[in-house]
């Protein structure tokens, strides 16, 4: 989970507000200096803290709970909405409504542009659209391999020319190309700090490419000094919008996160790993439900519906209900899970579950058996999946020496699917058939009718 300490120091406030008696000025100043205390240790710069927790105090000691509402319940809806409004309110996605639509990259040295323009052009793909990236960086010598490298496995083409030092120059000489492309990707050059050099450089270029939407993208270890590039750049080339890295690493963040408040320009997307798929488009509302522990669920669904094919949803659906299901199943199935990402992300989007303090190395257990069982998986023939009981222990060894793995796991793995099949006989057979109908049709109902299992 992105943010850790600011999430479980925001959870513990939110405890100490459940578990009181009730709520009184006294109460709302220690709230509120807890609130204090936890934006402080993230690295939001003190200003904006005091803004903040100044208008969470207004409102929890001159607002009426509304009607149906307690006033702790309602403590909690402040502080939701002021977190919300501070990371930027209602999120409006970035309208692509011209071709070619030019996003021009910048930033410093080590924040992550050229990864960034990867995850980009991954991201625009998956949702339809024809992208390319052009490489203006001139300054690090391995930026346009980097770049080429890393779209080549998502086929999207990379422009350049390392041979020339002139970004500008580089632009023109493919600038015909790219009116094929509904997407065009600019990655410029940064340097080690903000200087005279790099500020004329992105005036030359950026006056030249015209480009539509202006991403900053900043590293979310940046602190406190993330206000001063986030100003700096905005200046020099108008800064629409923002992208942090780095947010699934050990940094606080919050001084990135904050750097958008003085520029007025939001955060936009937010990068969460290395792979091209860990990136999120930005929304306040959601990342905030998820750092009070309420969960995401739109997220969940959203991950739900990348990994699992419409088809293969329908599919599975009508074979859990009928109690069908053989080891073909679980090996598609977990195939699927793991397109899906970590269990310990997974279990941050479930509403609810952040709250339950399950170990972390009880995750991490979880997704090793998943690893250990699906090489057993794919060692075993078509057969011995669409019917495990014809699994001996003559053949247990052989898909231990194919798998790497030794004979007791292959075992537990036989013993779990067994299990997961009796449950779903018993639901079947009468014994929690309602229960099995009625969460099929509440997930049905969040699916849009489609079963995600």
């Amino acid at each position: 989970m992105v943010l850790d300490k600011l999430t479980v120091s925001l959870k513990s406030t939110l405890n100490k507000i459940t578990g009181g008696i009730f709520i009184d000025k006294n109460v709302i100043n220690e709230i509120v200096k807890d609130i204090q205390r936890a934006l402080l240790s993230s690295d939001v710069n003190v200003k904006l803290v005091l803004e903040i927790s100044k208008k969470i105090k207004e409102r929890a000691l001159n607002e009426k709970s509304p009607t149906g509402i307690t006033k702790k319940e309602f403590l909690i809806k402040i502080i939701y909405e002021e977190l919300v409004q501070f990371l930027g309110g209602d999120s409006e996605q970035i309208k692509i409504e011209k071709k070619p639509f030019i996003f021009m990259l910048v930033g410093l040295f080590g924040n992550g542009k050229t990864t960034s323009a990867i995850k980009l052009s991954k991201f625009y793909k998956k949702r339809g659209k024809k992208v390319c990236c052009i490489s203006t960086d001139t300054w690090r010598p391995a930026a346009f391999t980097q770049l080429k490298q890393g779209c080549s496995q998502l086929d999207v083409p990379v422009f350049g020319n390392p041979e020339l030092k002139d970004p500008v120059q580089i632009f023109n000489q493919f600038k015909d190309k790219l009116y094929e492309y509904d997407i065009v990707i600019v990655d410029t050059a940064g340097r080690d700090a903000l200087s005279d050099e790099l500020i004329q450089e992105l005036n030359n270029i950026s006056s030249q490419i015209h480009s539509d939407y202006n991403l900053l993208v900043i590293g979310a270890d940046q602190g406190q000094n993330a206000q001063k590039q986030a100003q700096t750049f905005h200046d020099t080339c108008g800064v629409n919008g923002v992208l942090i890295t780095k947010l699934d690493g050990t940094a606080k963040g919050g001084g990135a996160l904050s750097a958008c408040a003085t520029t007025g320009a939001n955060v936009k997307f937010i990068g969460i790993g290395e792979k091209p798929d860990d990136l999120e488009i930005f929304e306040p509302k959601r990342f905030v439900s998820r750092l009070l522990g309420m969960g995401d669920i739109e997220g969940l669904l959203e991950k739900v519906q990348d990994a699992f094919k419409e088809t293969d949803v329908e599919d599975m659906g009508k074979k859990l209900l009928k109690g069908e299901f053989n080891l073909l199943d679980l090996f598609e199935q977990m195939s699927s899970l793991k397109k899906m990402g970590s269990v310990s992300k997974i279990m941050d989007l479930i509403p609810g579950m952040s709250n339950v303090n399950i170990p972390k190395e009880a995750l991490d257990m979880g997704e090793k058996n998943m690893d250990k069982w699906k090489f057993a998986l794919d060692s075993m023939t078509k057969a011995e999946l669409e019917d495990p009981s014809t699994i001996t222990q003559e053949r247990i060894e052989r898909i231990s020496k194919g798998s790497g793995r030794n004979n007791g796991e292959v075992k537990e793995l036989l013993q779990q699917f067994k299990k997961s099949k009796k449950m779903i006989r018993l639901m079947k057979g009468g014994q929690g058939t309602g229960k099995m109908a009625g969460l099929a049709n509440k997930m049905k109902g969040m699916m849009g009718g489609k079963l995600p299992f």
